[in-house]
């Protein structure tokens, strides 16, 4: 029976990625006998320029029909503010309550970084980030716009459920990574807060932390405020594991993260809905570049990763490992290099290396 997979490319650069990475899906099937049934949506930007908005009113409902969805960028402020583009992943992310932003954090060989103490040894975390409420709950509003007395609300909206259900799955992958019979790590979820300025919000998130850490003896606890983990990520990145972070606090730290892995083009993501009641989606952490868009030049590894952590949600270990193996030899190789890497190769040269060598391996 063949696996559905939704595949909204999006803006900018997500065609030309979000191709690389079905083409190496398709590669995959052939390989291991699979089949995979895919269906393109053009939602975004352009969508919305020509109905008012970024995707139809019935997506959810379209959505739910498939497996998973592979989503690969969105945005272009030249067309459609930020603030109206983004509205389109929050509701996927909402809608379908994909409250668990699962962002692995590795230094590929052959990837250069930028920070010295990050080695393909020292940098493999994975950091969890409540997706659901928290500071991008959109509560709040502008009062007396255009006047010296107007001001604005944004509130944080932190739920006992909301908190413990995500922290509950950043221990769960702890206890996991642990028990790797290949690869070990060392057992322990970092809580990452800023519980001494934020004396409601932050502190709540604490009192639930540690709660849920009671359930969980045989995994360290940690804790850093957001501000000292920035530094700690550079200076000791080796010290990490998981991170368990709130909506905001792990966007930007996740940012930090994609550097340490050498850039924007090696991150990838996934929103998970854990009980599968609902399709969870696959992305590139990148933006859309659209100065860039169909000029051939984006780094397509992070679309290729998304769409390998896709395959391991569902259940295609083997595979998914198999297509890791293939990224890790093309990147060590050296003999494909995207513009980001300081090479002159395409975005389809690095797909089609990737693929090579998936399909000779």
């Amino acid at each position: 029976m063949a696996h559905r997979l939704a595949i909204i490319p999006g803006d900018g650069v997500g065609r030309e990625v979000a191709t690389e990475a079905v083409k190496l899906l398709d590669a995959v099937a052939a390989k291991h006998g699979l089949a995979f049934e895919t269906q393109w949506f053009p939602w975004g930007c352009d969508h919305y320029l020509q109905h008012g908005c970024m995707m139809p009113g019935d997506a959810l409902d379209t959505l739910a029909g498939f497996d998973a969805i592979f989503l690969g960028c969105i945005g272009d402020a030249a067309k459609v503010p930020d603030h109206v583009s983004l509205t389109m992943l929050l509701a996927i992310r909402k809608g379908f309550d994909q409250y668990v932003n699962l962002r692995p954090i590795t230094l590929l060989p052959g990837v250069a970084t930028p920070v010295s103490t990050c080695t393909p040894e020292t940098l493999d975390m994975v950091v969890i980030r409540e997706n659901t409420e928290g500071e991008y709950s959109a509560m709040g509003g502008i009062f007396k716009p255009g006047s010296p007395d107007g001001f604005a609300l944004q509130t944080g909206v932190f739920t006992h459920k909301g908190c413990s259900r995500v922290m509950r799955y950043a221990f769960d992958l702890a206890r996991k990574r642990k028990s790797d019979p290949v690869k070990p790590r060392k057992g322990m979820v970092t809580n990452c807060t800023k519980s001494n300025a934020l004396n409601y919000s932050m502190v709540f998130w604490d009192q639930v932390y540690a709660e849920v850490a009671g359930h969980y003896p045989d995994i360290a606890r940690d804790l850093a405020l957001v501000d000292a983990m920035t530094m700690w990520m550079v200076k000791n990145p080796g010290h990490f594991d998981v991170v368990v972070a709130s909506n905001l606090f792990g966007d930007i730290i996740t940012d930090l993260g994609a550097m340490l892995q050498g850039g924007m083009g090696f991150a990838a993501g996934g929103n998970i809905n854990p009980e599968r009641q609902f399709p969870s989606m696959f992305e590139p952490i990148h933006g859309s570049a659209p100065k860039y868009a169909g000029k051939n030049v984006a780094n397509p590894v992070a679309s290729i990763e998304a769409m390998r952590m896709l395959l391991e949600f569902l259940g295609l270990e083997e595979p998914a490992a198999d297509l890791h193996a293939a990224v890790r030899s093309a990147l060590a190789g050296g003999q494909v290099r995207t513009k980001d890497m300081g090479g002159t190769d395409g975005t389809a040269a690095m797909g089609d290396e990737v693929k090579r060598r998936l399909l000779a391996g």
